[in-house]
């Protein structure tokens, strides 16, 4: 599809208005559909949902249009949409006739998104590219925008949602994190290196009733100068691929260089205070930390948090991408020589595995003073989204905890975070538990292993005690030296603070003892 053949704006309001009063909406499909069929869709099956949407009624109607990119009969689209409006405005085409009846065809996906607060929202995409669409993606054309996928809702549950005055989108594809940040940000400004995308993000918000963004076109932060913002995202164009064959997948630069300059750059781009959030793939090398090479990264005056979520050889690496552009479907012999090419690419780097995940930035005073919070962890366990909450807390706990010598914290008072639960693992019937794990049912969802001094310490914070004074008492119960106890507890009640198990109790004022 080209550039001109994409729909206009205009008339988006008359479109959503149908939309709704059919209930083409997240929730409507999978009234509709039943969850088996609405499941399926998800893998790019779209059999049950085409026997699920046989009726005649406006919403299978829809279905067929927009989702599963099937021909319907030109009067059944009438019955369902202003008909003459959204062949004007380019969003439907007329294909002919089929026995005797015209026949028309969407022009772009349309996939309702159900937003956070319960608003109905539609991604508009490039046809059979939105992901979970009619033919998943498999595409090889450079240009394609994609629609809804993994990673753009994982980027969206990780981001910080407050009130801000600005936020920028970087590479925002068809919109989604634009339309997230048109919700609580005054201004939006969404840039993209392929101006297809830049078109796709203005219909997305115009038929999710959004306000409109400042879209502007460039690689990178070219587009935006000097200007700063208050928050950042993007979901990067990040795969390390030989070459950018992909526009809308591969970074185009060697190795992990475009998501390593994104992050060094933004920390020029951020206000104080602002939030830059990312997802990322990097290279793990042969003889270098990756820990270390993500450290690295981190710009002057940012603070970080960095999640590393997934690792995959090589050769695990190479073949997801290459059944993502559908070469696995070309010429065998064409198909070996690009899997080569990765594996080429790969060995002349030095590159062992590639690690993929979140970045957070956040631009602080004591991070330029000197003093800034660099966390870089593996966690590929479960989680609990949204988890933008989980990010300001975690970077408010660094800021504590920054503040807090070892007398600070046994001065402190504390209180248990909701949603902890303690386990004790061992053999049936022993007298003593071998290890208590507590656990928490919310957020980073973390287990971590204590001790009995630190279970109980934690089972009896309610913030009414200052730790040294709980540590004096479980001392006493536990005939060791109070001196030695209080020696080596903060410790564990630090890791337990910046974990999320502890949390400073609140309108509570550090007292000496």
């Amino acid at each position: 599809m080209s550039k001109s053949s994409l729909p206009a704006p205009d008339h988006a309001a008359d479109l959503r208005e149908a939309l709704l009063a059919a209930d083409f909406t997240a929730d409507g499909l999978l009234d509709r559909l039943g969850a088996p069929a609405y499941a399926a869709l998800a893998r790019s099956e779209t059999v049950p949902a085409l026997r699920a949407t046989r009726g005649a009624g406006p919403l299978d109607t829809l279905v067929r249009l927009f989702l599963l990119q099937r021909p319907v009969a030109e009067e059944r689209a009438r019955a369902a949409l202003p008909l003459e409006v959204c062949l004007a405005g380019g969003w439907l085409t007329r294909t002919g006739d089929a026995d005797g009846e015209a026949e028309v065809r969407a022009c772009v996906d349309v996939r309702p998104y159900g937003g956070p607060d319960g608003e109905d929202w539609f991604i508009v995409s490039d046809l059979g590219c939105a992901v979970g669409g009619a033919g998943g993606i498999g595409s090889r054309e450079e240009g394609v925008v994609l629609g809804v996928g993994g990673a753009s809702t994982t980027l969206a549950g990780i981001t910080v949602r407050r009130p801000v005055a600005s936020a920028l989108d970087l590479g925002t594809g068809s919109g989604i994190q634009a339309l997230h940040a048109a919700q609580h940000a005054t201004r939006v400004t969404a840039t993209d290196l392929n101006p297809r995308a830049l078109e796709f993000t203005r219909l997305t918000l115009a038929l999710s009733g959004a306000a409109p963004a400042d879209l502007r076109e460039g690689s990178l932060f070219e587009p935006v100068g000097a200007e700063t913002f208050d928050l950042i995202v993007s979901n990067p164009p990040f795969v390390i691929s030989p070459g950018a064959r992909l526009t809308y997948r591969d970074g185009g630069m060697g190795g992990d260089d475009l998501c390593r300059t994104l992050v060094r750059q933004a920390g020029d781009h951020l206000n104080e205070g602002g939030y830059a959030q990312f997802l990322a793939n990097w290279q793990h090398v042969e003889g270098e930390e990756w820990q270390d090479r993500l450290r690295s990264w981190v710009p002057y005056g940012c603070d970080a948090w960095i999640v590393q979520r997934e690792v995959q050889d090589v050769t695990q690496y190479a073949e997801l991408w290459l059944r993502d552009s559908g070469d696995h479907r070309s010429d065998p012999a064409e198909y070996d020589e690009r899997y080569g090419a990765w594996l080429d690419e790969f060995e002349a780097r030095g590159t062992t595995a590639v690690g993929f995940g979140w970045i957070t930035l956040r631009k602080s005073a004591a991070a330029a003073a000197g003093r800034p919070s660099v966390v870089v962890e593996e966690w590929p366990h479960a989680v609990q989204q949204p988890l933008g909450q989980a990010v300001r807390q975690h970077f408010a706990r660094q800021d504590y905890l920054r503040d807090q010598d070892d007398a600070a914290l046994l001065a402190g008072h504390f209180v248990l975070a909701a949603e902890v639960v303690q386990e004790q693992v061992g053999l049936p019937g022993a007298e003593d538990p071998e290890h208590v794990v507590l656990r928490q049912h919310r957020g980073m969802m973390r287990a971590t292993k204590v001790d009995a001094v630190a279970a109980g310490f934690a089972g009896v914070c309610d913030g009414s005690l200052p730790a040294g004074r709980i540590l004096d008492a479980i001392a006493q119960l536990m005939a060791e030296d109070p001196v030695l106890l209080r020696d080596r507890t903060p410790q564990a009640i630090r890791l337990l603070v910046e974990e999320g198990f502890l949390e400073p109790a609140p309108g509570v004022e550090t007292r000496g003892e």
